[in-house]
Parts: C-alpha cells; sequence; structure tokens
C-alpha cells in the first residue's frame, strides 16, 4: 500500500481533529479553534458558513499541484465518516469539474491495486466498497448504502442546475427504478423535491437528500457560482471537504506549500528559468537542455530516468501551431520524427505509449492544453511555450506536469533535481513576474515562488548550450539589486514604520497624481502592507513585486554556512534502554517503562461519559472540557444507523477497540481497556446497552480521551524515571548527533523580511521571526557574538529541528549555535512574565541535563530580557559562553 508522505499524515491529523472537534461544539467553533492553535496560512483563517449550511462542516485542504490531493481524498472518507457523521459505511458524492477527471477518477477507484482505491479498501474491506459513475446510478440497491461504502463520481455540471432548468437533468428527475430506495426512507423532510400533486419524486436528488452524504469536491476554485450553492442545498451533505491549490471563498482549515512536497522529494524545483526573444530561441533553449539533461541521466544509476520537453504550441488559429513547431523540431533543430508526439484533443499520439518504458523513442511532447487533465510523466523536465509566458493559457497545468520529480525521490546529480523553463519575454523580470504569477496560481506562497525561479545565463546562438552549466546563474559575483519601484496612487503612509525602515524608501511624485515607491534593501513585512493599503485592489501585484525584490536581495547576499557545503551537528540526548542509546522518544519511554492502561484502575468515573436521559444527551470531557452530544434526529437514525442496537457487550466491546486502537497499546489490553469502561457504564441503572450502541462514537470519542490521559501520566512517570532518577543511563552524544538539513529547513515557515542582514545565520534565510521584539534581540545578540561561529532560529515542529524530550511533547529551543571552540550552545528565550511557569521550569531542567551530560560541549541558557544579575541578553550570552 502507499506510505503517505508526512505533509499528507499532517493534513490528515488536521481534518481528524478538526471533525472530531465540530462533532461536539459546532463547525464554526471548532475551525477557529484549530486556526488559532495551528494556523498554516500567512493569512488570516476565518470561517464562513456557506450556502446557509450551518451545522455543516465546510471546509478546504489547500495543496499544490503535485500534493496528491485525490489520494488524499481517499483517506478523506473514512476519517469524516467516523469522526463526524459517525458511520460505517459513508455515502460519498464526489465532485470533479470535468468529464475526463470523471472517467480517469472513476477507473483508478475502481482497479483495486491503484492507491486511491487501496486507500478505502484497507479500511473497509475489498467487499465492502462500490465506486459509481453518475450514470450507473440506478445499479445502487438499497442494501448497499447501508452495508458498503457508495462512491458516486459525477461532475459539477450534472448537479449544478437552475430551479427552473432542473428537470433537464436525469439526477433530478422522478425514476421509477428508485422506488425501492424511498420504501426505506422517511420522506418527510421539507427540502425534498415533489410533483404538483405533493408527493416526493423517486429521485436520486432526493435519495442523497435523505441519506446526507459526504461531499468531496475536487478542484474547488472551479465550484463557487450561486448555483454550486444552491445544488448543496438539495443534496444537503453531512460534511464537506474541498481540496484545491487555488481556493476561492473557501474555508482554509490546513494548507501545505510547495516547499514541503520539494522537501519529501516529490517535485523538481526551483524552476531554471530562461527568457528568449522569439519561440525559435526558445525551443533551441529547449532542445539544448534536453541534451545536456540527457547526458547526465545515464549517471543516474539507481533509475532510468529520460528527460522529456514539454512544448505548448499555439491554437490553429495562431501562427505557432502544432504543424510549426513539429517542423522547426526535424528541420531546425535535427530531431527525428520518431522522437515527437502530439498530444491534443484531435491528435492523440500518446494513448497507448508508455513513456516511462526504455525502448519509448519520445523525448519531445507538443500540446496545446490537452495535458492539463491527467497526463502525468515525471520524465518531463523541460517546458517551453512559444507564446508569451503574460499571455499563454493552461501554462499552470503544464508547469505541474514538468515539477513531478521521477519515482518521488531526490536524484543523486543536482541538475536532475530542477524544473527548467524556456519563455518568450522581452527581459527576465517581465518573464520572472509572469512565472511568478502561474505559480502563485499552483499554490506557492507568493515568497517560495520567487525563491525558487533562478535565472539561467542566457548564452549567444552560436554556443553550445549543451556545454554550459545548467546551474550558471547571471553575473560571476552576487551584487545589490536595483531598487523595486512600485506606482500607487496616492502615498502610503510611513509614519507607522521604524526609522530604520523608512530610511530605504522615497516617494517621488508623479505628474499624473500617482507616486513613484523606490525601496532599497529588503522590504519588511510592514512595509509591504503599507503599500498594499495605499492601493488594496492590487494586493496580489503588490505582493509579487515585492517577493521578487526580496528573493534578488537574498541571492545577492555571501553564501552562507550551509551553502558552503558545512555541517551542522548538534549533540543529543539519548538513554540507555536494554543495552543500547536510544533517542527518548514517547514511544521509547512507554516501551521501555511497559506501561500499559490497565496499570491504572480502569473504569468511567461520573462526568466522564453521563446520560441525560430527559434530553437524550451525552455529557463527557474530551480534552478538558465537558461537551454535550446529542443522538441523531429519528430520520437519520432510521435511513441510516445500522443494527448496533441489537449488539451485545462483546460486540460493543469489540466495535470501540477498533475504533481505539493505538500501536503502543496490545490488543489483548485495549479490549480489556473497552471492556471495563463497558461495564462500568453499565453499572450505572441509567444507562442501558442499546442506548451506549447508539451513542457508540462518542462512547468511543470518550474512551480516547480517556487513554490519552493514562497514557500522558504513563508518559510522566516513565519521563522521571528513565531521565532524572538516580539509576537513569543518559548520554548526550555526538556520535547520535542531529545534522540540520543542508538545505530546504523548515522551507514552509515564513521568513525573516527585517531590515538588518544577519550576517552568521547558518541558513541564507531565517525563518519565524520578526523584524523587531525581545527574540530579535536574542537572534542580533548571537549573530554579533564574536565567539559564535554560526547559528541557526530552530524552528518548532519541523522536520530536522534540534529538540530536547518533555513529559507530554518536545521541546524546540529557540537557538541553536556552534561556537568557534566546537561547543554547542542552545539557547531558549522566555518573556519574563513566563519564566516562573511549569513549562519553563521543565524545560530549563531538561536543558540543564543536556548540558550537563556533554562533557562541557554542549551549553544551555534560558535567557530572560534581564536577568537577576542585572544582565541583558547579550550578557548573558557571553557569561554561559566564557562560564
Amino acid at each position: 500500500m502507499f506510505t503517505l508522505k508526512e505533509y499528507q499524515k499532517r493534513t490528515l491529523a488536521a481534518l481528524e481533529t478538526y471533525l472530531a472537534s465540530a462533532r461536539v461544539i459546532g463547525p464554526k467553533e471548532a475551525f477557529e479553534r484549530f486556526v488559532k492553535t495551528s494556523p498554516t496560512d500567512t493569512r488570516p483563517q476565518s470561517y464562513a458558513h456557506r450556502w446557509g449550511l450551518t451545522d455543516v462542516p465546510y471546509v478546504c485542504l489547500r495543496l499544490p499541484t503535485g500534493g496528491g490531493k485525490t489520494l488524499l481524498a481517499s483517506h478523506c472518507v473514512e476519517i469524516a465518516g467516523r469522526t463526524f457523521m459517525e458511520r460505517d459505511f459513508p455515502l460519498v458524492l464526489w465532485l470533479v469539474p470535468t468529464n475526463m477527471i470523471r472517467q480517469q477518477t472513476v477507473e483508478a477507484l475502481k482497479k483495486r491495486s491503484h492507491p486511491y482505491r487501496e486507500a478505502l479498501d484497507s479500511i473497509y474491506g475489498q467487499d465492502r466498497v462500490e465506486v459509481f459513475d453518475i450514470g450507473d446510478i440506478v445499479n445502487i440497491r438499497p442494501k448497499d448504502f447501508s452495508d458498503k461504502v457508495c462512491v458516486i463520481i459525477a461532475t459539477m455540471q450534472t448537479l449544478r442546475v437552475a430551479e427552473s432548468n432542473k428537470e433537464v437533468r436525469k439526477v433530478y428527475g422522478h425514476n421509477e427504478n428508485f422506488e425501492p430506495h424511498f420504501a426505506g426512507l422517511p420522506n418527510v423532510a421539507p427540502g425534498l423535491d415533489r410533483d404538483e400533486h405533493g408527493q416526493v419524486l423517486y429521485s436520486f436528488v432526493n435519495i442523497l437528500h435523505q441519506l446526507r452524504p459526504l461531499v468531496i469536491v475536487d478542484e474547488a476554485h472551479k465550484a463557487v457560482s450561486g448555483l454550486t450553492g444552491e445544488m448543496m442545498q438539495r443534496i444537503n451533505p453531512a460534511c464537506v471537504i474541498e481540496l484545491t491549490a487555488t481556493p476561492v471563498e473557501s474555508n482554509v482549515l490546513f494548507r501545505v506549500y510547495a516547499s514541503e512536497l520539494k522537501a519529501e522529494e516529490m517535485v523538481k524545483l526551483p524552476f531554471m528559468l530562461t527568457e528568449h526573444d522569439n519561440w525559435e530561441q526558445a525551443i533551441n533553449g529547449a532542445v539544448q537542455t534536453r541534451r545536456k539533461l540527457a547526458e547526465l541521466a545515464p549517471g543516474d544509476r539507481e533509475n532510468y530516468i529520460r528527460p522529456i520537453v514539454l512544448i505548448q504550441a499555439e491554437k490553429i488559429n495562431q501562427p505557432h501551431t502544432v504543424d510549426a513547431v513539429r517542423k522547426h523540431l526535424m528541420e531546425n533543430e535535427g530531431v527525428a520524427e520518431s522522437e515527437i508526439a502530439v498530444a491534443t484533443g484531435e491528435q492523440r499520439e500518446l494513448d497507448g505509449i508508455n513513456l516511462f518504458d526504455k525502448t519509448c523513442p519520445v523525448n519531445f511532447v507538443i500540446t496545446i492544453e490537452a495535458l492539463k487533465e491527467g497526463w502525468d510523466c515525471s520524465f518531463a523536465y523541460v517546458f517551453c511555450s512559444v507564446a508569451n509566458i503574460r499571455s499563454a493559457t493552461d501554462v499552470e497545468q503544464l508547469l505541474g506536469r514538468v515539477m513531478r520529480m521521477p519515482y518521488a525521490k531526490r536524484r543523486a546529480i543536482p541538475e536532475l533535481n530542477n524544473a527548467y523553463a524556456h519563455v518568450i519575454s522581452s527581459s527576465f523580470a517581465e518573464a520572472a513576474q509572469g512565472m511568478h504569477a502561474r505559480l502563485m496560481n499552483m499554490g506557492f506562497h507568493e515568497d517560495e515562488a520567487a525563491a525558487n525561479l533562478q535565472q539561467v545565463q542566457l548564452v549567444l546562438p552560436e554556443v553550445d548550450l549543451s556545454a554550459m552549466p545548467l546551474f550558471k546563474t547571471t553575473g560571476a559575483t552576487p551584487s545589490e539589486p536595483p531598487p523595486m519601484t512600485i506606482t500607487l496612487p496616492k502615498a502610503p503612509n510611513l509614519e507607522t514604520l521604524h526609522e530604520d525602515v523608512r530610511e530605504y524608501v522615497s516617494v517621488t511624485p508623479n505628474a499624473d497624481g500617482t507616486v513613484q515607491v523606490a525601496c532599497t534593501g529588503m522590504v519588511p513585512t510592514e512595509l509591504e502592507t503599507a503599500l498594499i493599503a495605499a492601493n488594496p485592489k492590487k494586493e496580489d501585484d503588490i505582493r509579487s513585486t515585492v517577493a521578487l525584490h526580496r528573493a534578488r536581495v537574498r541571492a545577492a547576499q555571501p553564501p552562507t554556512a550551509s551553502q558552503q557545503g558545512k555541517r551542522f551537528d548538534v549533540p543529543r540526548l539519548m538513554v540507555e534502554v536494554w543495552g543500547s542509546l536510544e533517542l527518548p522518544e514517547q514511544e521509547t519511554i512507554l516501551l521501555a517503562t511497559e506501561w500499559t492502561p490497565l496499570k491504572h484502575t480502569v473504569r468511567m468515573e461520573p462526568g466522564e461519559f453521563d446520560y441525560d436521559e430527559t434530553a437524550r444527551t451525552f455529557r463527557f470531557d474530551l480534552d478538558g472540557e465537558q461537551m454535550r452530544y446529542e443522538l441523531e434526529n429519528a430520520q437519520v437514525q432510521f435511513s441510516l444507523l445500522a443494527s448496533a442496537s441489537e449488539w451485545n457487550n462483546l460486540e460493543l466491546v469489540r466495535w470501540l477497540d477498533r475504533q481505539c486502537r493505538r500501536p503502543d497499546v496490545r490488543q489483548a489490553d485495549m479490549l480489556e481497556f473497552c471492556r471495563r469502561c463497558v461495564a462500568s457504564l453499565l453499572e450505572r441503572s441509567a444507562v442501558a446497552l442499546p442506548t451506549l450502541c447508539r451513542a457508540k462514537y462518542a462512547l468511543a470519542a470518550a474512551l480516547k480521551d480517556k487513554l490519552s490521559r493514562l497514557r500522558e501520566q504513563g508518559l510522566k512517570d516513565g519521563y522521571q524515571l528513565l531521565l532524572f532518577a538516580p539509576q537513569a543511563k543518559v548520554e548526550t552524544s555526538f556520535s547520535n548527533a542531529l545534522a540540520f538539513p543542508a538545505s530546504g529547513y523548515a522551507e514552509s515557515i515564513q521568513a525573516y523580511t527585517g531590515v538588518y542582514r544577519f550576517k552568521n545565520h547558518f541558513y541564507p534565510l531565517v525563518r519565524d521571526l520578526k523584524s523587531k521584539g525581545e527574540e530579535f534581540e536574542c537572534a542580533l545578540a548571537l549573530d554579533a557574538n564574536p565567539q559564535v561561529e554560526w547559528w541557526v532560529r530552530n524552528v518548532d515542529r519541523q522536520q530536522g529541528s534540534f529538540w530536547l524530550p518533555l513529559s507530554n511533547a518536545r521541546f524546540y529551543p529557540d537557538f541553536v549555535a556552534k561556537l568557534s571552540d566546537g561547543r554547542t550552545l542552545a539557547v531558549e528565550y522566555k518573556g519574563q512574565h513566563l519564566v516562573s511557569g511549569d513549562d519553563s521550569k521543565e524545560k530549563e531542567n531538561i536543558g540543564a541535563l543536556w548540558e550537563a551530560k556533554g562533557n562541557g560541549k554542549a551549553l544551555f541558557l534560558m535567557a530572560v530580557k534581564v536577568d537577576d544579575q542585572g544582565r541583558d541578553v547579550q550578557r548573558q550570552i557571553q557569561g554561559k559562553i566564557t562560564g
């Protein structure tokens, strides 16, 4: 079965956390709580009830092109069914934007060996999943809805239709074949479609309305019209999950950045961009680039790679058509006809061809726009457009095809990790602006889009590009980029900006009443905000201009230690378990102390799961809060709940075991844990077994919460025993050191954009640091200290970050520095009001242990603004270094 990438796991975990909370406190409040504690977007995330569906979670998972949205959609089914819909076999309506994508999705979901289908079968079993194309819905039996997960794939256009025109759609029309379904449904809901006599129509939409499906919306940015809202109201969904790279009016719950895909080796980045004056030069550049890549590819001994050029021609009424491009390749570039394949709506020369086959001769694919739907070949390395990059259409979809990494694994040859683009433009600045806009439309953040565009040196026509390095960029040495200039309708308000920022900004009035703003050096966030406030209608254009300028400023800086290929190794705290040194992960602590929930008294105490028979409501603890859970309304119970009310104790316990299962609890112990909890509840006269069965999902949530509390207590006990007990065997080990990643570190986290330029940061970008405040002052002190060779802003919960164990979490010190004498200094900064808290004391204790076990090579400092000796941060750091 396909193994999910870490960003995909985090996306699904976010959805699960949100939906579980939405079930008990409502969609809007659950959303606001989640994004407050776990924001993933650099812009504010807010929730708006869509189409009047106030009780329906309506959220968007935002993933860039190439992020595996459809695979995630398959995994969303089980999560939504279990955590919010509370159905063993949810009904799914899967909406896609086009018929071609519909056909491809149906084919993939019906194929048992495909990862999309495997995701469903692994949870429900092969015989419990049925996939239906919208044209086959008459084949669905009533029993299918109760005994199987039914996935129905349709285009948005099939269901998105105005009230006055709905009879032309078969899904809305009366169909006698659906009569058996209505025999088992209440048929009383006010939103059902009826005939002129008031009788409920036997229509597919009326079935959906009563069964309340999970609706998955692929490419959700294409589903924003009023007709979409009317469609959703008729369907009456239980939950709506959108997936797209570019949401419009969506409640974005979780955002994944393109840099995260790069870190997971899913995509080729950066784009090596070359601008050309005309289409012949662009094609020549693409041919030469492919030739050079083809020479390098055999050096990748792990996998076969044949670089392919993807050329976007113009439509038939334009001068640079498919035929013109093909002719030019053959007559002027010496490309054999067998190397060229055309893939358009009329010419489908790729049909039946396996581009991954070593015997396949195709090296050039010419298209117009047909490849945007479903075509996928990770051998595509070079994109070439014969139209100006700013005016060409469907570029985003084609760039997405060029981005995919062969075999989803970083290649040993650096040039094979990049994507290449040859475009027509009068200047690199124009080409970069056009490409930047395209990457933004693919889900990139402004700054990461700019950072992933690199200019390739444009050589003279008579020079063979295949002899030139593919990484060579214009200019031998970095030089300060020219000022950023931008025209605004009025002068921005600079009064609130610090004088250090205003010093680098000039505002010049123009004759037409507008002003020209020139900015030298880095443009901080507060200046960007002021520019946008002066012309909010051009916010996206301003952000793009600023991002590209920032990228140019950063590219002009001297290479940092990481860019010079230096290593930064940090000794890690290790604990001896059964004769070997191990990282003190939570799982290791529980395993070493042989924890099991049965070590504790196991029973459901009053307040943990109480039933109010009059209100037919359960009250229980969830994450430290009292939650109310109302049994579903009679209509949903009647139509969807299976025979759970007829279960005996053992059947309920077995079901709870499957819901609560954890890798760190043996199944025998989990079964006994569930049995004891159920038994303690049944001892109370107020609750009967059938009632518990009807509320089995709420009961599972309460049991998982209790299990988490018991596990947390076990972790605290084990943490003290393994790390701080007299017999504990702990070591700060350089032989088991953490090596900060050579590149790609914390790329999804917003970069520092202040005026001050740090000189000794290990990476070219400082992440998660504001341009003012106490942590900024701490960073300044580290950067200025002559005994600090280099330092890293150590970002929380990022792959490759340094951490120390706490009893219930990981602790990521704010800064980690390498000293010139080889020692390592970790600094955690705390505001004065937080120093005395239990959290700070636990962090200080584990930091002191890491230092004590480091044989003088590890130093830990809990820094404050002014310590009890009256020293500021700079002197605290110096005092720790000198002892």
